[in-house]
């Protein structure tokens, strides 16, 4: 076996955090928790400062996805310097997304193909028993793909290297998608095994009533928005070229998130105002801090 190791985000982690590090630990020697939550504490993650092959980094700042995954990689190295024994492969986690026994070790063994850079499992609703993505339950179980979620993929530590950090610009929103393009640009595979199911939370769900027919939304602050649309459409002017069919298709879901926030979520002047900045500010290469939550920073 390959020596792997995990990172793992957190944002005012509950309870959840400690049964992902567990699960961790079965399959990995070392899990580097990078906890996002602003202030002074104490918070949970504290309480796995003591737990043998636990890095725990907290500062008080929220520095956004991007910019703790990379704190966490980091970290990693500067505890490989020392011994020069750096992982095989690094597995990366949410704070609500919990291993099952087996699924480390098999996404692992795709990643004996050096064409392949990533392996990712297929996320599961247990409240709805149904994968999230659409298309998965009827496709093959394991799939070529040009971008798979943050939490849950296995990757090889060299593609790491060679691909460079996470996009700490981006913050939060498409930080995974950004990552898995320029993996793909790289040129290394990108499988995901739906035989391996990992409960993921998008958030809470709302079902709406839009011209007779019942919508379910996943209700993001609107501050969130403006990350969507200009993150996303970043990506489709950088990848449009190489990555013709994943950027018709964000280009189509910018769209239909637009209608359906504008269209159906309170307030609909701000939310929709936000989307459109991102959509500019994108076009141009530009950020905009006004829209960054409370004690965040990039």
């Amino acid at each position: 076996m390959p020596t792997i190791a995990a990172v793992t985000t957190a944002f005012h982690p509950d309870e959840r955090l400690t049964a992902v590090v567990e699960a961790a630990l079965k399959s990995c020697s070392r899990v580097v928790v990078v906890d996002n939550t602003p202030g002074d504490g104490p918070f949970l993650s504290d309480t796995l400062r003591d737990r043998d092959g636990v890095t725990v980094l907290r500062d008080g700042r929220n520095r956004g996805l991007a910019g703790a995954l990379n704190a966490g990689l980091d970290e990693l190295k500067s505890i490989a310097a020392p011994s020069s024994e750096a992982p095989d492969l690094v597995l990366f986690l949410d704070q609500d997304s919990v291993l099952t026994e087996d699924l480390v070790t098999g996404l692992a063994e795709h990643l004996t193909d050096p064409t392949v850079g990533i392996a990712a499992p297929a996320p599961w609703d247990e409240e709805q028993g149904r994968y999230y993505e659409p298309g998965t339950a009827n496709g093959p179980d394991i799939a070529e793909r040009e971008a798979v979620i943050t939490s849950g993929m296995l990757v090889r530590r060299t593609v790491l290297t060679e691909v460079g950090p996470f996009r700490a610009e981006f913050f939060v929103d498409h930080v995974d998608n950004d990552f898995c393009l320029r993996v793909r640009t790289a040129g290394y595979r990108i499988l995901r095994d739906k035989r391996y199911k990992l409960a993921h939370s998008l958030g809470q769900r709302n079902q709406h009533k839009l011209a007779g027919v019942s919508v379910a939304s996943s209700r993001h602050p609107t501050w969130r928005l403006y990350w969507i649309a200009r993150n996303g459409t970043v990506l489709i002017k950088e990848h449009r070229k190489d990555a013709p069919v994943w950027s018709r298709n964000t280009a189509l879901y910018l769209v239909w998130w637009f209608a359906l926030r504008t269209a159906i979520e309170a307030p609909r002047g701000p939310r929709a105002m936000a989307m459109l900045r991102g959509f500019r500010d994108g076009a141009r290469g530009r950020t905009s801090r006004r829209y960054l939550p409370p004690g965040a920073e990039i």
